[in-house]
């Protein structure tokens, strides 16, 4: 039940394993598909494999993630991984960040030092936080899992157990986006008295999967008739781009993870065209992240192999619909919201802010995606600032 410092540490069989996978991909046909239309393009695929084989270096980014604060400890018989960066400054305020799929706790890099440490990055001292990146229970060094009903509210439990319990934090703020923004949302509702307040970068009811059809994000509804062709085809955009995934997801996990627990290009390709499609890069991957980057999150689901636990995050939160435990599903704490107008997720219409009593700060940004902490950390780390300073 103690925390316990962890580094990463992969064995060299495991990288001799992949490196023998990647040189025997059997890549498929691809014609037609410079725009991605069929999803993954192969020749983009080809480029980054040869990358992966030939000069990307695990061991370097070990090092850097080493370069961090690394703890593991176990909460309801799940290990979790996390990174913590002590605040410096007078009084600095602890903040739990949540990450999504097909997030990893290394989108969030890049906001640990201007949080943390924010007069290095010339910042005031008293924005300063002490920094928790829990990587979300099933996914990368959170691992292994092997019970059902690990969903996003169980994962608001674990994190309020490992702040206040493990950390001996009394009341702390959250971050979140993705299903980071849905956990940190049940940490506002459920939690409150031992919440200073909440920043996220996407609006997910706490209901979102209690209906009939939670695999089908659009809830079955058809566009209504007479809806301006714009609209229509915004619309039309918004579920092309989240709708086969929710639904493989919740639906065949693990048929997925067969495939993909095997094959480290096709893992790559189904985790590269989600990020291509979600986030605000025009297309064009390298224009946001490098290749070090891309390959990175691919290893992090490859070596703990989780890309079938991650999934399976959908899964349980459809089997296991949120419940209240007190009232109605609003968040009754002090709340900022990054609207990211960039994100291929994002409905076409104006963000509902209806489940938030208290918003003290809100702000759109036309170049924010799906990935807001490592797409625009600069971006996001300023309103998680903006956020909490009339909270300190």
């Amino acid at each position: 039940m103690s925390v316990e410092q962890f580094s990463v540490d992969i064995p060299d069989a495991v990288l001799q394993d992949l490196e023998t996978r990647l040189k025997m991909t059997r890549f498929p046909v691809d014609y037609a598909n410079d725009d991605w239309s069929y999803g993954a393009n192969t020749a983009y695929m080809r480029e980054l494999v040869d990358y992966w084989i030939n000069a990307y270096d695990w061991r370097k980014v070990e090092n850097d993630i080493n370069a961090f604060d690394n703890y593991r400890t176990n909460i309801d018989g799940v290990p979790i991984h996390f990174i913590k960066a002590e605040g410096k400054g007078p009084n600095p305020m602890p903040l739990v960040l949540s990450h999504g799929w097909p997030w990893t706790f290394w989108d969030l890099h890049k906001v640990i030092g201007p949080l943390s440490d924010p007069e290095a990055y010339g910042g005031d001292p008293h924005d300063s936080f002490d920094v928790i990146v829990p990587s979300l229970p099933g996914f990368g060094f959170s691992t292994p899992i092997t019970q059902t009903g690990i969903n996003f509210w169980r994962t608001a439990d674990m994190w309020h157990e490992l702040m206040t319990e493990k950390l001996g934090y009394s009341k702390f703020a959250a971050q979140g986006g993705d299903w980071g923004a849905i956990i940190t949302s049940q940490l506002g509702y459920k939690y409150s008295p031992s919440i200073i307040g909440l920043h996220q970068i996407m609006i997910l009811p706490l209901t979102t999967f209690n209906t009939e059809r939670p695999w089908d994000i659009t809830g079955g509804a058809m566009i209504p008739e007479g809806t301006p062709d714009e609209q229509r085809a915004r619309i039309i955009k918004w579920q092309e781009a989240i709708a086969a995934h929710v639904a493989v997801h919740m639906l065949d996990p693990q048929t997925l993870a067969t495939g993909l627990n095997d094959s480290p290009a096709g893992l790559l390709a189904w985790l590269m065209e989600r990020r291509r499609g979600w986030a605000c890069c025009g297309g064009d991957l390298e224009s946001i992240w490098d290749k070090e980057f891309l390959i990175t999150t691919a290893m992090i689901y490859w070596v703990t192999q989780s890309l079938g636990t991650s999934t399976r995050f959908y899964a349980e939160a459809a089997r296991n619909p949120w419940q209240p435990t007190h009232g109605e599903p609003v968040v009754n704490v002090p709340v900022g919201l990054s609207h990211m107008l960039g994100d291929g997720t994002k409905f076409p219409d104006e963000p509902d802010t209806s489940m938030f009593s208290n918003v003290i700060f809100e702000k759109s940004h036309e170049l924010g995606g799906h990935f807001g902490p490592s797409e625009r950390p600069d971006m996001i780390v300023a309103d998680i600032r903006e956020t909490f300073r009339s909270l300190r």
